[in-house]
């Protein structure tokens, strides 16, 4: 990065965005929370936290992680009335370069950079260097992405693994699917490992219990659990653990995931403590004749604050690094071929 140079990274939620400067070694600072719904744009937000930064004569290289499809020029966003030309934000904010991830990229590549204090490990296993990792984050749904070794860095494959078909494992579960294809054409693991899922999940075993749904909001259930005045939330909470431990255990056999998988969101961060003592592990590791292959991949469950960020400034780092290599290259290209 060059002296006049400054790095800004962003998460774009529904409802908060963060913006911050990271440096080029990923260290986050300067870090501000807008409430979206206060600004009419997103380039209302970013000039803000621009002045508010005093960057004037800087070249900005910007990094922007987005709960929405990035694959198009024009952004329209899920949960805000925002939509924007790529192009058109690059030159109105005239920013040096502008790279737009989705949000989960950016947490697949905030893995590598977390310390061990920004991480809980759930049961044994060891992590391999530069083997693939695995995420998935219940949030308000089922964020799922890979991350692959790729040179000198790290290669995200994001898709939509959160809206593989559930697979029931017993005849509880099997009562939960019933229960949900009465209300859906089809039930996919995020319609059971979210907000929604925790709700749902409670629902269908009301439901099995006194032939009558109770509806609570998935906060409400969390702390009906936690505080053990609800036996039936309890059982909703565990149910949940062990949902999650199979789609990861599944997540771990499909990519080999030796570097890890993590659980990521903001879920289980609620009740770590509960999940460390569930059956999240056991059915993660409960995969018939390849339960040998599973036992030895470590399951984290990521704390950190800003994931988001952390992982927007790696993105970028390693977007500009790969830059600068790729121009050394074709210049050693041009002096040897004159």
């Amino acid at each position: 990065m060059e002296f006049n140079e400054i790095n800004l990274v962003a998460d774009i939620g529904g409802t908060n965005m963060r913006v911050a400067q990271a440096d080029n070694q990923g260290n986050i600072s300067n870090i501000t929370i807008y409430a979206c719904a206060d600004y009419g744009s997103l380039a209302e937000v970013l000039t803000d936290f621009m002045q508010r930064q005093q960057w004037h004569g800087k070249q900005v290289n910007a990094c922007l992680a987005i709960a929405c499809p990035v694959d198009k020029d024009l952004i329209v966003m899920t949960n805000l009335p925002w939509q924007f030309s790529q192009a058109e934000l690059k030159a109105q904010l005239q920013f040096k370069q502008l790279i737009l991830i989705n949000d989960f990229t950016a947490i697949a590549h905030a893995i590598p950079q977390l310390t061990d204090a920004e991480k809980v490990q759930v049961g044994q296993g060891r992590v391999i260097d530069n083997k693939p990792i695995a995420i998935c984050g219940p949030g308000t749904g089922l964020g799922v992405a890979s991350l692959v070794a790729c040179h000198d860095g790290w290669l995200s494959l994001s898709g939509e693994g959160g809206h593989a078909d559930f697979a029931p494992v017993d005849q509880q579960e099997i009562k939960i699917l019933q229960f949900l294809a009465e209300k859906y054409h089809r039930v996919s693991y995020e319609q059971l490992l979210s907000g929604l899922g925790i709700e749902q999940i409670y629902q269908a075993l009301s439901a099995d219990k006194s032939g009558q749904a109770v509806y609570y909001s998935a906060r409400e259930i969390t702390e009906k659990a936690l505080s053990k005045q609800c036996e039936l939330a309890v059982a909703t909470l565990k149910q949940f653990c062990r949902i999650l431990g199979s789609f990861a255990g599944n997540l771990a056999l499909t990519l080999g995931s030796h570097g890890g998988v993590y659980i990521a969101g903001g879920v289980v961060p609620r009740f770590l403590e509960f999940f460390a003592d569930s059956e999240f592990r056991e059915r993660f590791e409960a995969k018939g004749r390849l339960s040998s292959f599973n036992q030895p991949i470590p399951t984290f469950v990521v704390t950190a604050e800003q994931p988001g960020l952390v992982g927007a400034a790696a993105y970028l780092n390693q977007s500009i690094e790969e830059q600068k290599q790729t121009i050394i290259a074709n210049n050693l290209t041009h002096t040897m071929t004159n």
